[in-house]
């Protein structure tokens, strides 16, 4: 699987809540993942890993740009901007869960921006910022880190046993 200019993968229904247990709906919740910098091994393989698992669950859009300002560019204009940042808010996997929920409620695309080696780029928007722990950690693994969420959130949402 290429990673490059915008890997658009399968579309699969959304979740909903009715009454205690999430299921599957018909709109969907696009999600954006704008990365600075190169994937390499192994991350490659793990980030097409959790990039098909979560394809059944939401529209992905996979971006990578050279540099800061190339993201500032794909982020799409519309979309709740999340960008990657150790300061950023920290969420158990459930309340990551309801905070994807909320926004896929909201009816806007979700865009994350993740940082390459020398940090988070400068955008002239940002709505939340995400934290995916107190450690500092590679930012191509922040990457595999931030689709492993993604999709256990959907998951979670979904009423599914989680299992890898």
């Amino acid at each position: 699987m290429a990673l490059g200019a915008g890997v658009v993968l399968a579309h699969a229904p959304s979740i909903a809540r009715r009454g205690r247990a999430w299921v599957h709906e018909g709109s969907q919740l696009k999600l954006s993942v704008i990365a600075v910098g190169r994937l390499r091994p192994p991350y490659v393989d793990d980030v097409a890993h959790y990039a098909r698992l979560l394809s059944r669950h939401a529209r992905l859009d996979l971006v990578e740009v050279r540099e800061g300002e190339g993201a500032v560019r794909r982020v799409p204009g519309d979309a709740f901007v999340s960008l990657l940042d150790p300061g950023g808010s920290t969420y158990t996997s459930d309340a990551f869960a309801r905070w994807l929920e909320q926004r896929r409620q909201a009816g806007r695309d979700l865009a994350f921006v993740v940082g390459g080696p020398f940090g988070a780029p400068v955008l002239d928007r940002v709505d939340h910022r995400l934290a995916l722990g107190t450690m500092t950690m590679a930012h191509q693994l922040a990457r595999v880190v931030l689709l492993e969420q993604l999709y256990r959130a959907h998951k979670i949402l979904a009423g599914e046993p989680y299992h890898h």
